[in-house]
């Protein structure tokens, strides 16, 4: 069983070991977080204009908005529809995905972007807050693991980081697509 929080850190050491090698100047001075910030504005950028070619060959409206927060790129599509979302949101996992390739064919660093349509994501934060807390006052009353559904990277992240606030441990098992949270009791 590999731990979310291990697969997760390695991702974020290799996306700022890329990002700090590009924030070097040539007299080799410490990156600055302008050039780091610079960087993920321009991820924001290749994706918002790959997405917004998309919506144009397919005929859907939206409104592309890009921001960064946490290290992160982050690109949301403003849309009155769930088209774009999918069931149980698929639709929007496979979009990231594309967004995250073309960001990299751009330039040829993998990108940890984050994309939302129509605040699907920020729904869905909320709705596995209140599911890891029902989790985790369970394994406090019982003293037993609790799994929880199988659920994407995104969403287990979410509760991995709810369980470790709360002071309790959790780990992933399984294998994708029906890889699970167990939340642990404390021992």
């Amino acid at each position: 069983m590999t731990d979310l929080h291990t697969e997760e850190t390695a991702v974020d050491e290799e996306t700022d070991a890329v990002v700090e090698a590009d924030d070097t100047t040539d007299a080799g001075e410490e990156p600055t977080r302008s050039k780091r910030e610079q960087a993920l504005e321009n991820e924001g950028e290749i994706a918002a204009d790959y997405l917004e070619e998309l919506l144009d060959i397919a005929d859907l409206d939206g409104d592309i908005d890009t921001y960064s927060e946490g290290g992160r790129a982050h690109v949301s599509i403003v849309t009155d529809g769930d088209v774009l979302v999918g069931r149980n949101g698929e639709v929007l996992e496979a979009l990231q995905e594309l967004a995250r390739l073309a960001v990299m064919t751009e330039t040829g660093h993998r990108s940890r972007l984050m994309l939302d349509v129509a605040g699907h994501r920020d729904k869905r934060r909320k709705e596995l807050e209140v599911l890891a807390k029902d989790a985790i006052a369970e394994v406090v009353e019982d003293g037993e693991p609790v799994r929880l559904a199988p659920m994407n990277p995104f969403e287990r992240k979410i509760v991995h980081d709810v369980v470790a606030a709360a002071g309790l441990v959790s780990e992933s098992e399984g294998e994708e697509p029906k890889r699970r949270v167990v939340v642990l009791p404390k021992g």
